[in-house]
């Protein structure tokens, strides 16, 4: 059986890690992923077979928590593109990169928002595959 492979993202206040072979686990093992997050007040996102951590963890902080908790994965940092990005003109995420921003909170922007900066929206989804 394949071990869980995670891809690392970190944003201002949360990290996001995808299960990017969600589909070849057994069902005792995504259990366990589930339990992991769950513990952690997470929450698991079956859609877009990732998990968000409202922590603000550094790459190798996340990788001493899952070595504590002897939970065996194959771990990588996902690469970020630096071109540029666009940055929130508004509200409480004001000054933030569209990558930043929690996936609850872009899913609310798209549902919620208008004004001008719609395109940064729909990319930043479009991005993430939500």
């Amino acid at each position: 059986m394949p071990k869980p492979h995670f891809l690392f993202r970190k944003y201002q206040n949360s990290i996001k890690v995808t299960v990017t072979n969600l589909e070849e686990l057994d069902v005792a093992t995504i259990q366990t992923i589930e339990q992991f997050v769950k513990s952690r007040k997470g929450y698991f996102d079956f859609n877009t077979y990732s998990f968000v951590l409202q922590k603000r963890l550094e790459f190798e902080e996340f990788k001493k928590v899952l070595e504590l908790s002897s939970f065996d994965v194959l771990l990588e940092k996902e690469k970020i593109e630096e071109e540029y990005q666009a940055r929130v003109s508004f509200g409480q995420y004001k000054g933030l990169l569209y990558s930043e921003l929690p996936d609850s909170y872009i899913i609310w922007l798209k549902n919620n928002y208008i004004g001008r900066d719609r395109g940064f929206i729909e990319a930043e989804l479009k991005s993430r595959k939500l």
